[in-house]
């Protein structure tokens, strides 16, 4: 599966998503790229999934008829140490997504 992670995650998160093709938004030269840009991009680049912590991009775009899905981490904080605690679960995630699916991963402590 090929995963694009937003400008706002730290970038050694990549690295916890092996067997996927993962890269970030500035590797992608997607960099300065929002939100409905953002998306475009990331699906005519051939990207299946986008991860975000911006838990506004539901409220502020129309997903239902996008290739693309997008996977938003909530957490107190994007720090790294923090993001890593929702892997197991957006990896789950990853398995049961359809193009238009947005699936929030919560951190227990919020």
């Amino acid at each position: 599966m090929r995963i694009l992670l937003d400008e706002c995650i730290d970038q050694r998160l990549r690295h916890c998503f092996g067997g996927h093709d993962c890269q970030t938004a500035a590797y992608a030269n997607f960099a300065g790229l929002k939100n409905g840009r953002l998306l475009e991009a990331a699906e005519q680049a051939g990207f299946e999934v986008l991860i975000t912590v911006d838990q506004e991009i539901p409220s502020q775009q129309n997903l239902s008829r996008r290739g693309i899905s997008i996977v938003i981490l909530c957490a107190p904080s994007n720090r790294l140490h923090d993001l890593e605690m929702l892997l197991p679960a957006a990896l789950s995630a990853l398995d049961a997504l359809a193009p238009g699916d947005v699936v929030r991963i919560e951190h227990p402590a919020i």
